[in-house]
């Protein structure tokens, strides 16, 4: 296989892990932003039930553990990836399902975020989504984070800086 249809299989890959990404992020930011504005606003009032403190901690404690064990797979993931003796499309595949497995996760985080702050209105889940927004902002699939996670070599890095490179 060529090395044009190497880039356009690679390209292709990046563009559905880019839109999947993309989708994973923007749900959960419009059920939090809803939130937010919820907690913060005098003049909206909802009749919601009165649920046990111990959930909200319960919440809290799984937004903490989410965050801490997405970061740990993910970095377990790309271990594995990274020893692979696999082709340079296969290992780029390998590291989509890695990232997209980690936006999953991150994904349920703003959601158990959004749902804490709306129903006990606590600040702790504010700080969750925060700290969800720093993984999603410094973990966002790019050329640049594929060669440096992947350690490629520069055949591969070359080919890999390619897929954000437009078509005339």
């Amino acid at each position: 296989m060529d090395n044009d249809e190497r880039l356009l299989r690679l390209k292709k890959d990046f563009r559905l892990l880019e839109r999947n990404v993309l989708l994973l992020i923007a749900i959960p930011l419009s059920f939090f932003a809803f939130a937010y504005l919820y907690s913060t606003s005098d003049t909206l009032s909802f009749d919601l039930p009165v649920l046990p403190p111990v959930l909200a901690y319960l919440g809290l404690g799984t937004v903490a553990v989410l965050l801490v064990m997405q970061q740990v797979a993910f970095e377990r993931r790309i271990q594995l990836v990274k020893k692979s003796d696999s082709e340079l499309h296969e290992r780029v595949k390998r590291y989509a399902q890695a990232t997209f497995l980690r936006y999953w996760q991150l994904f349920w985080v703003g959601v158990i975020s959004a749902l804490g702050l709306f129903l006990y209105d606590n600040p702790g889940f504010t700080i969750g989504y925060a700290l969800t927004l720093l993984f999603v902002s410094l973990g966002k699939p790019t050329p640049h984070r594929i060669v440096t996670a992947l350690q490629l070599t520069k055949g591969d890095k070359d080919l890999v800086y390619q897929i954000n490179k437009r078509e005339d």
